[in-house]
């Protein structure tokens, strides 16, 4: 579930958040109401500034029901990156207007905008310059489709391209469905273009927009005492050498006597990556060809820790794309499911 937090600051207000609450809550999203209004026991008794910081922290989404002088105020002081900044909307206290301040297309608050003004039958006014002139929005594409994007001034560019009504070339090493949007053609080299691919360094184009899918799993067995830093030099470097950007990284998974170990949950943590283990039984059970050792047999009760909690964390029908790697204590696997492209 995405944590989104909103903001009141007049009864009617409240009342308007109370709606976007129990719209929004019917679908992917926890949320979290207060009001500044001291009679309510939503009352959120510190100040404003203090919630707002604690809402940049911990949601992905900010709704502030009330004037938009009063959002821009509180957030300015903690804005630092589209890449790491919540959605940020503003709503008027009649519930007319859904407005995105911030992370219109990353962040996604275009799209919680469109989504909250269908709760309250508002208007969204999305003021981003592709949405205005119904221009393909790439970066608000890749969001949705779980696409890393590796370079925002190269999306830029590709927005500008397309703005300006100039060809934005496209390749992809992944199978495709659907017309690519208008303005956007398959090309092998061009000034401007995207490529989806596992290939950080791809650059078929003079200015090239590489897209990462998020969709390989890391498995890791490791030696007790590994540090964070220990375990990331032997993940970054086998992906490397197999040509695999660390962005396509979407989880980490290993066997249950790991499941505390300090250096595995700090990298997973530095990583941003989420971290699942698994029972000697379970990964015993995944069928497939594994390198087998009879000593980790012995110590922890199955053949091979990172190619079959890769496997298993990819889920039915992965297939292994790294085998075993071993480095200084740290083995890395890594598996991935079949994967494709969709304008639909």
């Amino acid at each position: 579930m995405n944590r989104v937090k909103l903001i009141a600051f007049t009864a009617s207000g409240l009342a308007v958040a109370r709606r976007i609450a129990e719209g929004l809550s019917l679908g992917e999203w926890l949320c979290e109401t207060g009001t500044t209004l001291k009679e309510d026991p939503r009352c959120i008794h510190v100040p404003l500034t203090r919630w707002t910081a604690d809402a940049f922290a911990t949601a992905r989404a900010v709704v502030f029901v009330g004037a938009s002088g009063i959002a821009v105020r509180s957030i300015a002081p903690y804005l630092k990156s589209k890449e790491t900044d919540p959605a940020v909307i503003v709503v008027d206290d009649n519930g007319r207007f859904a407005i995105p301040l911030v992370s219109g297309h990353i962040g996604g608050a275009n799209r919680l905008a469109r989504e909250i003004a269908r709760v309250l039958g508002a208007v969204p006014v999305i003021t981003t310059a592709t949405d205005g002139s119904g221009c393909f929005a790439v970066d608000e594409w890749a969001r949705e489709h779980n696409l890393a994007i590796c370079g925002l001034k190269e999306a830029k560019a590709v927005s500008a391209a397309l703005l300006a009504g100039k060809a934005v070339g496209f390749v992809s090493d992944f199978p495709v469905s659907g017309r690519l949007p208008d303005g956007v053609a398959y090309a092998e080299e061009g000034e401007v273009g995207i490529v989806v691919t596992l290939h950080e360094e791809a650059a078929p184009f003079v200015t090239t927009l590489r897209l990462i899918p998020r969709l390989v799993s890391i498995g890791i067995g490791c030696r007790k005492g590994k540090t964070a830093e220990e375990i990331a030099r032997a993940v970054d470097g086998t992906l490397a050498v197999h040509g695999i950007s660390h962005h396509a990284a979407a989880g980490v998974y290993s066997i249950d006597l790991k499941r505390d170990e300090p250096g595995l949950v700090d990298f997973c943590r530095e990583w941003n990556l989420p971290f699942r283990t698994f029972s000697a039984e379970e990964l015993s059970a995944v069928q497939g060809s594994f390198s087998a050792s009879g000593f980790v047999a012995g110590v922890v009760g199955v053949d091979n820790v990172c190619e079959r909690s890769a496997v298993l964390g990819s889920g039915s029908g992965a297939r292994l794309v790294i085998a075993k790697q071993a480095d200084n204590g740290v083995t890395v696997a890594a598996a991935r499911q079949d994967y494709r492209i969709s304008f639909e």
